[in-house]
């Protein structure tokens, strides 16, 4: 193993883990890439575009190279950054985006065919022959899209969601971000210390600079002890706050148990919506590289990654303690790499810097003016060429750190399409002023580079909060630490023939943008996309800035003028699982029930979702096998009897006031401020094009009080647009409403003996046909003094009431009901009756106005009032829609023994079957008892002249086929007797 003395890692406590079905042994405080590395694993994964051999090139959530799919069975997580990922006992990890083993990939050979997939090439190579997309093109880009796999399992784990509030939120426990907390929890302000990492300390804990003379851990040690005794500091590692949002809110995400062996014992990761008053952002900076031909090969990474493998986890890039290591560096801050690897006994062949004037820091060989120019090793970094003065020598080399420079981490700066700023004297963007609000950066996402330029930066970013609370000021003493100004040369990429890797997931070279520029793809949004730069899983992060330098000096602009793309949340990859907070299956989303429906349970119901509620499908007794034969029984039962059916789930909406009536007669299509007290009215509303949206009835109860009932699907969308027009479109109308969908318990008292039912409990209401006829309604009391509303409309085409009660007496009505009702053969029935009753009927629902139907389709045109004005009307008689000839029809099988299947398209008889010859489509079907046969309602192009014709329903995706006689679509009592009775 390559380890080093010293490190933050606890040798006292060994780990066992596997990769690719190999087993190693690291220690705690290990990630999985600091193991890999001390297990002399450079090769690690494969680039996404031509499956080129990867290890890893960084030591964070930048990493673009390293990622594997971890754990496994259902668990299996891919696209995992090794970089990031903690080590447990018993971590299983696998290579991905390869076929065959890791190191002998097959689709290696896509890099052969390199100069066919250059920039752009999907947008020019599909396009012709154009028979070929679905069957060659699409098939094969499908198969190779994406790096890691699924186990199309169900995720076992849970995960959680929560708010939290505070004054102060710090983004990052670096130097900066610990100076801020400090400054802000002294002050006694609410703080909330927010890290990605497992421990605090940030590039603190990577270095070897000193704080007050002491290791900066024993500092860190000494702050964290601190804020973790204050009361009104809130401390969170693994924690990473991905997206900025309006009014100080914040999204972040805690791997609660990523780091154990079986984290669905408890809640595996947190959604954290965080509200701040302000907010520090602390989040640090990620060094870029410099490209250069085959600057890609694994034992290449950035040489801040190998100060950190160093001096935090003990571990030497290199796979052998006889290999050499390099730093090419534009910067002084590449030459400290040099300087912290010697000090822990590595071989170092030298620092390579193109500036003539470079410093040599150590005593360690220096090439100045000299560039890496080509590197070989293809599983492997073997030697690297240095060129200096035109003149090229080979070195053996097992590991090549670079440094570019760095670039703050402003990426949550810009979420609100705050605009960075060019800062000439760190070569590199920083945050705008024209960020989130209350957003204050600090240390190095504010370009504050050295250690007490970062902790002088988190003080005063806190004390700028502070005083923006109106919050005393403390002082708060920092510590001595290191000041240098780190010098750098704008040295961005080194010239040459070969391939210089900028993005390195996506396989994206400085080849790549020239051909962009040369194809006038020179915005930096058409560059982003004609070549997928930074458009992979690390967005960018260690390849923008190099690439916006590639394209300003090809366009002959400055970086800022050439620009940046915007960034957009996350700021790292968040899982659906915690996205959804664990809502799955049954808490997929909340489920609403009824006011019996542990009534129903009781008695074996079956449920079924419908919106939001779960409502009784039907009920099965003793010896019924199948379903259908249990809902036959509930149709003959409301036919000959009496049925109750639950139907609390309609809207309702009450509506108030002296204009109510005109209020309403606005909304329907129909007439309704002629609706005398104590009747019903059935209506119907039309979308503004003109289209029907919703049907329902509309109860008037007194001269200023209507109760409007609508479908289940459209109670929240109707109110919400009666709100609408109530507060937009008239506000002068004097008007008041309330939804009391909740409030009223509701029950469908349907069949022949229904009247004999309710008379046993209605107290002092005569239920006469003359007393109180079909579509009358009244306010009364039930079993003894009880307020209810009945009202008698009919869903079912027989005699029938809807009985309401105050929602908390649903569960006993329906008891009562059920109690006195024996001797008149009352049965329960639920919504697959519900649906059976009102096919028989011929009435229209949720499948008959699925958004393209109109008044004139369901024959009711003659419903759209020309007497007043209302929403949809003037649209409901353009030409196309007031002349369509399509009509609403009932549909039975000439073989008694055929289905009707809903959806199928309808044809004239010996028709060809084709879009141009397409007469329309069955709406609903269903198994009538009543006829003994299945039955359907459908749209039918001038179905009401067509009746007693056989047409032909066609269902392509079954393959059926079947001959349908077009009938009335009232296949039970269409005069309406039985209702009106």
């Amino acid at each position: 193993m390559s380890r080093l003395q010293g490190g933050h890692i606890d040798r006292n406590a060994p780990l066992n883990f596997s990769f690719n079905g190999q087993c190693y042994q690291g220690y705690q405080g290990d990630t999985l890439a600091s193991a890999l590395l001390a297990n002399d694993v450079q090769l690690m994964g494969r680039s996404f575009k031509y499956h080129r051999p990867r290890g890893v090139f960084s030591a964070g959530s930048e990493e673009p190279n390293a990622m594997v799919e971890l754990r496994s069975g259902a668990r299996k997580e891919p696209n995992t950054r090794v970089t990031v990922t903690e080590l447990f006992e018993g971590l299983e990890a696998q290579s991905q985006n390869h076929i065959g083993p890791l190191n002998r990939d097959l689709l290696a050979v896509n890099d052969l065919f390199a100069p066919f997939f250059a920039a752009g090439f999907y947008y020019k190579t599909f396009m012709w022959p154009r028979a070929f997309w679905e069957k060659l093109y699409e098939p094969v880009i499908r198969s190779a899209a994406g790096l890691g796999r699924l186990s199309m399992e169900a995720d076992p784990d849970s995960y959680d969601r929560g708010f939290l509030h505070c004054d102060v939120l710090i983004i990052g426990g670096g130097a900066a971000g610990l100076a801020a907390a400090l400054t802000a929890a002294r002050a006694g302000a609410q703080v909330l210390l927010a890290d990605e990492d497992f421990q605090f300390g940030g590039r603190l804990s990577s270095e070897s600079h000193t704080l007050d003379g002491a290791s900066a851990s024993e500092w860190v040690g000494q702050t964290l002890a601190e804020l973790d005794a204050l009361p009104n500091v809130k401390l969170m590692t693994r924690t990473t706050v991905f997206g900025a949002y309006d009014h100080g809110v914040f999204g972040a995400v805690e791997r609660v148990s990523d780091h154990l062996a079986t984290p669905g014992e408890g809640v595996r990761q947190t959604l954290w919506r965080i509200t701040a008053k302000r907010t520090v952002l602390a989040a640090g900076a990620t060094e870029r590289h410099i490209p250069f031909a085959n600057n890609d090969r694994p034992g290449i990474m950035l040489a801040g990654a190998m100060r950190s493998y160093a001096n935090r986890w003990a571990v030497s890039p290199t796979r052998s303690d006889a290999d050499a290591v390099a730093i090419f560096a534009n910067n002084d801050d590449g030459h400290l790499t040099a300087l912290d690897l010697m000090a822990k006994g590595v071989n170092v062949l030298g620092v390579i810097d193109p500036r003539e004037d470079a410093p040599r820091l150590g005593n360690y060989d220096l090439f100045a003016g000299g560039v890496v120019s080509g590197t070989k090793g293809r599983l492997g970094l073997k030697s690297i060429q240095i060129t200096k003065n035109g003149q090229s020598q080979w070195h053996d080399c097992g590991a090549l750190g670079v440094s570019g420079g760095w670039n703050p981490n402003i990426h949550l700066s810009s979420h609100h399409r705050g605009r960075p700023v060019w800062d000439e004297s760190i070569l590199a963007f920083v945050p705008g002023k024209d960020g989130p609000a209350g957003l204050i950066p600090a240390g190095a996402a504010n370009g504050q580079g050295s250690t007490a330029a970062a902790l002088a930066g988190g003080k005063a970013a806190a004390q700028e909060a502070l005083g923006d609370l109106g919050l005393a000021i403390r002082d708060v003493v920092l510590p001595e630490a290191e000041d240098a100004e780190i010098a750098q040369a704008a040295f961005w990429h080194v010239p040459g023939k070969g391939r210089a890797w900028v993005d390195f997931q996506n396989d994206v070279t400085v080849k790549d943008i020239d051909l962009a520029h040369k194809e006038n793809m020179r915005p930096v949004e058409h560059l982003k996309r004609w070549t997928t730069l930074g458009m992979a899983t690390d967005q960018g992060k260690t390849a923008n800035i190099s690439a916006l330098a590639v394209m300003a000096e090809l366009t002959e602009k400055s970086i800022p003028e050439t620009g940046t793309t915007m960034f957009r949340p996350p700021y790292t990859g968040v899982s659906l699982g915690v996205l959804g907070g664990g809502d799955t299956g049954s808490n997929f989303r909340p489920r609403r029930l009824t006011p019996t429906h542990h009534w129903a349970a009781g008695l074996g119901a079956e449920f079924v979702e419908v919106g939001p509620w779960m409502r009784a499908q039907y009920f099965p007794k003793d010896g019924e096998s199948h379903w259908r034969e249990t809902v036959d029984r509930e149709v003959l039962a409301v036919r000959s009897g009496v049925g109750l059916c639950d139907v609390t789930t309609l809207g309702k909406v009450d509506v108030q006031g002296a204009d109510a009536g005109e209020f309403l007669n606005r909304l329907y299509a129909n007439m309704i401020a002629t609706l005398p007290v104590g009747k019903v009215r059935y209506g119907l509303m039309l979308r503004e094009d003109g289209h029907a949206y919703d049907d329902g009835t509309c109860a008037r109860l007194a001269e200023d009080h209507y109760v409007v009932t609508t479908t289940t699907a459209n109670a929240g969308p109707v109110y919400r647009n009666m709100e609408f027009a109530h507060q937009c479109l008239w506000p002068e109308l004097d008007v008041q409403m309330i939804s009391t969908t909740d409030a009223w318990a509701q029950v469908a008292v349907a069949g022949p003996n229904s009247r004999a039912l309710l008379e046993r409990i209605v107290d002092d209401l005569d239920l006469s046909n003359e007393a109180f006829p079909f579509m009358g309604c009244a306010e009364l009391t039930i079993c003894g003094g009880l307020r209810a509303r009945l009202f008698r409309i009919s869903f079912s085409g027989e005699l029938a009431y809807e009985l309401a009660v105050p929602a908390r007496y649903g569960h006993a009505l329906m008891q009562r009901l059920m109690d006195l009702g024996q001797d008149l053969g009352v049965t329960p029935y639920g919504t697959e009756t519900l649906g059976v009753l009102r096919i028989e009927k011929g009435h229209a629902a949720g499948a008959e106005l699925n958004g393209q139907t109109t008044p004139t389709m369901l024959g009711m045109d003659r419903m759209v009032s020309k007497k007043k004005d209302s929403i949809g009307a003037i649209m409901s008689r353009r030409e196309g829609l007031s002349e369509n000839t399509r009509r609403l029809i009932g549909l039975k099988p000439v073989d008694p023994d055929a289905p009707v299947v809903a959806g199928s398209h309808l044809f004239a008889k010996g028709a060809a079957q084709d879009t141009h010859s397409d007469q329309g489509w069955i709406t609903s079907a269903c198994f009538s008892p009543h006829l003994g046969c299945h039955i359907g309602l459908g749209y039918l192009e001038n179905g009401d002249t067509r009746l007693g014709e056989i047409i032909t329903a066609a269902n392509p995706l079954e393959g059926q086929e079947m001959q349908l006689e077009v009938v009335s679509a009232h296949f039970v009592d269409p005069e309406g007797g039985r209702l009106r009775d």
